[in-house]
């Protein structure tokens, strides 16, 4: 049984260290302060304006930003995350009202600095997924108090009256009596508590000790395709129908867009698969709009003149042409 147990935690913590883990950053550009809450659970207890989660290992979470200043609302968002990369969000209030929140900037792990920097302000959280709840330590402090007693003085006389021979003789004695003070002191015990903030659950104690090599990440190659890109590695195909046909439910050509462009900020994308997007939508200028976008965003740079196909005007080619020749990589 105890080598069974050993061989579970072994593999246990095999898998632990093939997880696939990213970074997330998000911050306000006005330094609104805010919580982060992934799938449910608090991940910063206090509010802040620039939050760093790490040790993430799922490609997505469902995630909520509540605003320290009530009267800002809340978002309520789908977290995309590209892996092995710190992931840079920006959130921002749009001109409508409304809230956004836009990826910046991805970078590999492996091209980070070996030592964390030290960013002002910034709350670095290591993800958890399990809420954190108090713990109710007693301790035991002790009041003294002293209660004094007092003896009143007394006065004694005494008075002698003799007679000898003729001759008196009167003697007066006068006692007067010191007052005694006695102090008797009194413990009472009270009793208060400490709140220390504790995980819900208990770590398991490690038994035994792996040491696994840290994979390479995965390098994505296109078959027949040697030519520069724009992002990593591209979403698979049936990611990229569940994600069209989820744009494509959407009523309103600005809400199409804007999903879109989310999608697209957190992930990598084909030419031929951001040609299919672009046929969703209606009108000219917003297949221009996002044409735009796409580009940087894409892995097959050489493969863009495809997206081409898309448009119905030339002018809308030449706009995007102009735009890609001044692209700064």
């Amino acid at each position: 049984m105890r080598n069974i147990f050993t061989l579970t935690t072994t593999i246990l913590l095999a898998i632990n260290a093939f997880a696939q883990n990213s970074n997330a950053v998000l911050f306000t550009e006005n330094g609104e302060r805010f919580q982060v809450v992934l799938n449910g659970v608090m991940q910063n207890n206090e509010p802040a304006t620039n939050v760093k989660l790490t040790d993430l290992i799922a490609p997505n979470y469902k995630m909520k930003i509540l605003f320290e200043n009530k009267a800002l609302g809340e978002i309520d968002k789908n977290l995309f995350l590209e892996a092995y990369s710190e992931n840079t969000f920006n959130i921002k209030r749009k001109s409508s009202g409304e809230w956004a929140v836009r990826i910046l900037s991805i970078t590999p792990l492996a091209q980070l600095p070996p030592t964390p920097q030290n960013v002002p302000n910034q709350n670095v959280v290591v993800y958890h997924a399990n809420p954190i709840a108090p713990v109710i330590v007693p301790t035991t402090t002790t009041t003294t108090t002293t209660t004094t007693y007092n003896d009143p003085f007394y006065n004694d006389n005494v008075n002698i009256n003799l007679g000898l021979n003729g001759v008196g003789l009167n003697m007066n004695i006068n006692g007067n009596g010191m007052g005694a003070t006695t102090n008797q002191t009194t413990t009472t015990y009270s009793t208060t508590t400490t709140t220390i903030p504790q995980p819900l659950y208990t770590q398991p104690q490690t038994i035994t000790t792996v040491i696994v090599q840290e994979p390479a990440p995965v390098v994505y190659v296109m078959p027949g395709y040697n030519g520069s890109t724009g992002c990593p590695y591209p979403m698979s195909p049936q990611d990229f129908a569940g994600i069209k046909s989820s744009i494509m439910s959407k009523s309103f050509e600005s809400t199409k867009l804007e999903i879109a462009k989310q999608v697209l900020g957190q992930r990598c994308m084909t030419s031929g698969q951001v040609t299919e997007l672009i046929s969703i939508f209606d009108f000219e200028a917003t297949k221009l709009d996002f044409a735009k976008f796409a580009y940087g965003r894409t892995f097959d740079l050489g493969n863009y003149y495809m997206v081409n196909d898309a448009f119905t005007f030339e002018s809308s080619i030449n706009d995007l042409n102009n735009y890609i020749n001044n692209y700064r990589r």
